[in-house]
């Protein structure tokens, strides 16, 4: 909850929650005017100002509802979703009757995996405002999560029809670089909103399944196909196809080689990559896989226990389960969202340490970066949740890796990336994947989908930072450079 306190002076430094001034009712041109700067602020792009400001408004008038929107989306920005779940709480506790502030704060329950509290909110939202459309778009996000595409779809053509295409602020001085976002409203999308600095690029977000060739498109220099995840994602990329017979542009990521790279689809093509394992996998819908039968099918099919089964379209690790038994097949399905669900053969990449390790290197324009090794005791790993921050023995195999990928990793590793980025054809793009004793590739994932996240602000991360600087700067230079080309 927020807290309020008596003070003579509003209370900026917020360890863990927002605490605000209450002051006798002040004139109103100081509230305005400070709601006037926060506004300036934010158009200048200087967050931090912008976010003492509002709170020293908000201390003001602890129910400014423009305050508690703005000061709530700069926190969910820099992504302190507590906090900012806390703003939006209050704002719509002040206002019940403002569908924004329920979209709000359905959208931070979204990042937090609060899907069915994120609905209520949503359709909240529309009993108060029928045709609002954030609440529309919200729910054609959620709504397949929950196990319902169709009315998805229905919430999503409300949304988005005819009006495909919206444009962000350039903050810049001089004259910006125009992009073409291409996303796709089911999820799926990859995450570089940090990598296009509105200092340098002017973005147009394109909602690409609705895409209609009679909407014009703005005068861009480039095209970004931010659409990354194709086994979600197929009607937006369907619609970035149709686009680009529109522009001439150059493209990052063609939506034709991202279609190619659906978890079945990867696990067939380079499975013929030597020195590359690849794990059996198949799409299978959740009453199958539930059946009486489900167990003789899988071992039909190739697969043998402990096999892994996860929803698509997620990457962070949730809905995601390694079954030991054939016994767990009756009930592990209802765990998962979605009606069709991927079944993957399962590769163990225990070190001699017992140690689970994961590999990730980006693809970008052409070349390999590292980006982690993540080193765990669970088998499902992922960087933010390994073994990191309190073993600095595995920091400092990370720190190898980042310093030197082709002596930790060797030469037969390092050409079958190689030929793995070659296959992929990919402009923006990694590759997670261990490696087992025998030296060979065990290739968990390879796509468009990999995030680029900054380092903590600890110094245990100081490590990571050129590495991670090197990925940053290599993707700014190839934007830049493919906008800047001749083109016709």
């Amino acid at each position: 909850m927020l807290q309020f306190i008596e003070s003579s002076e509003p209370v900026l430094d917020l360890p863990s929650a927002v605490i605000f001034a209450r002051q006798s009712p002040p004139p109103d041109y100081r509230i305005s005017l400070l709601w006037e700067k926060g506004l300036l602020l934010e158009r200048l792009g200087r967050g931090e100002e912008a976010r003492e400001n509002w709170i020293a408004l908000l201390g003001l008038d602890p129910s400014h509802l423009g305050a508690l929107s703005r000061l709530g989306g700069i926190l969910a920005a820099a992504g302190e979703n507590q906090l900012a779940l806390e703003i939006f709480s209050e704002a719509v506790a002040q206002y019940p009757g403002d569908p924004m502030s329920r979209v709000n704060l359905a959208n931070i329950l979204i990042k937090e995996e609060q899907h069915e509290q994120a609905r209520e909110q949503l359709e909240c939202a529309l009993s108060l405002n029928p045709n609002f459309r954030p609440a529309h778009a919200g729910l054609a996000f959620i709504l397949p999560r929950l196990g319902e595409p169709e009315q998805a779809a229905w919430h999503g053509r409300v949304a988005f029809q005819g009006r495909c295409l919206v444009g962000s602020q350039y903050r810049g001085e001089g004259t910006p670089i125009t992009v073409l976002e291409l996303i796709s409203t089911r999820g799926g999308n990859v995450r570089i909103q940090n990598l296009l600095s509105d200092r340098f690029f002017q973005r147009y977000l394109v909602t690409a399944e609705f895409y209609d060739a009679a909407t014009p498109l703005p005068p861009h220099q480039l095209v970004i196909n931010a659409i990354g995840d194709a086994d979600v994602a197929g009607a937006a990329l369907a619609g970035a196809t149709a686009l680009l017979a529109h522009t001439t542009a150059p493209v990052i990521n063609p939506p034709a080689a991202v279609l190619a790279t659906g978890r079945v689809e990867i696990a067939r093509r380079l499975a013929v990559i030597p020195r590359v394992v690849t794990a059996r996998t198949a799409t299978l819908d959740r009453a199958s896989l539930a059946s009486p039968d489900a167990a003789a099918r899988l071992t039909e099919m190739g697969f043998v226990f402990p096999l892994l089964i996860r929803s698509p379209g997620f990457h962070g690790g949730e809905h995601f389960l390694r079954l030991d038994t054939a016994d767990e097949l009756s009930t592990a399905p209802e765990a998962l969202p979605g009606n069709e669900l991927l079944v993957l053969e399962y590769l163990d990449a225990r070190g001699s340490d017992g140690k689970f390790r994961k590999y990730r290197v980006m693809m970008i324009d052409g070349q390999l970066y590292p980006l982690h090794c993540a080193v765990s005791s669970h088998w499902k790993v992922h960087y933010f949740s390994a073994e990191m921050e309190d073993y600095p023995e595995h920091r400092a195999e990370d720190a190898a890796f980042l310093e030197d990928m082709p002596e930790v990793l060797g030469p037969r590793v390092m050409a079958a990336l190689q030929a793995i980025q070659t296959a992929l054809g990919l402009d923006y793009g990694g590759i997670d994947f261990g490696v087992n004793p025998a030296g060979d590739l065990l290739l968990f994932e390879a796509n468009a989908t990999m995030v680029i996240l900054p380092p903590g602000e600890d110094a245990r991360w100081d490590y990571r930072r050129p590495a991670v600087e090197r990925v940053c700067q290599a993707v700014h230079t190839m934007l830049v450079e493919r906008a800047t080309q001749d083109w016709i």
